[in-house]
């Protein structure tokens, strides 16, 4: 293992973002807090949340899995596919390191970026909305899955596009349906069907549902089904990048 190679290529992903920390983390974070005025206000006195949680208290846990979505999710595809339309591809390919070391570092960033927006969404959020924590054990594994998970979705996204049309296009009609219809701002269980059914189809009500069960007590579904869905979908999109990235797919033109 090239302990030395990952850690330089993970520095080389945090300082790419904290570069331009202002829109990067604090654009983020901001939006975050948009949303939670709006939708508190719009709906707050008329959405019904399970188990008798305050409306606020309820949304504030998605929205915070939300961010560390999208922006794990970012991270990792914004560096691959500058680096393929700059050219400087090649400096990574070139590098002394496997494709999993290759994986782990890009994978690692986007991580990092996206639990540090999510760290900061949380206190920020925690002024207006109270955020008991009743489990951080299981609150730090939702986030921490749910971060990887999208990181290594981001990798797919980088390797695939080959200009920022097609990432736009992964991020509007994959990655936002994904985390926005995953039960963020209602409860799932309310749903008729076939839209619920539809719900529990999608990956992400689980890391969402999981998480605000860490901070609420409260889910919709299992916590152990949770923690299943978000280590296989890791296990999964692991390997799937690993093969790509080792077979040179979209990246050796």
């Amino acid at each position: 293992m090239n302990w030395i190679g990952v850690a330089t290529l993970y520095r080389r992903e945090v300082q790419r973002f904290l570069a331009v920390a202002a829109q990067t983390v604090g654009g983020p974070v901001v939006s975050t807090l948009l949303f939670l005025a709006v939708f508190g206000v719009a709906l707050g006195r008329h959405a019904p949340a399970p188990g008798g949680v305050p409306y606020l208290a309820f949304i504030a846990p998605g929205l915070v899995i939300m961010a560390i979505a999208q922006n794990a999710f970012a991270n990792t595809s914004s560096s691959l596919l500058v680096a393929k339309v700059q050219g400087n591809i090649v400096d990574l390919l070139l590098a002394p390191l496997s494709p999993g070391e290759f994986l782990a570092g890009l994978a690692l960033g986007g991580v990092t970026r996206g639990l540090l927006v999510g760290l900061l969404t949380a206190l920020a959020t925690a002024l207006f909305v109270p955020l008991p924590l009743v489990n951080p054990t299981l609150g730090l594994f939702y986030a921490v899955g749910g971060a990887l998970v999208f990181s290594l979705l981001g990798v797919l996204g980088g390797l695939w596009a080959q200009k920022m049309d097609h990432q736009a296009a992964v991020t509007n009609f994959v990655i936002a349906p994904l985390t926005l219809l995953s039960g963020t701002f209602y409860a799932v269980s309310t749903l008729d069907e076939p839209f619920r059914s539809i719900a529990y189809l999608d990956p992400v009500f689980y890391i969402v549902d999981g998480f605000r069960h860490s901070i609420t007590g409260t889910s919709e579904a299992p916590p152990l089904v949770g923690i299943i869905v978000v280590l296989v979908a890791n296990v999964l999109l692991g390997v799937v990048c690993h093969r790509l990235l080792a077979s040179g797919w979209r990246l050796r033109q």
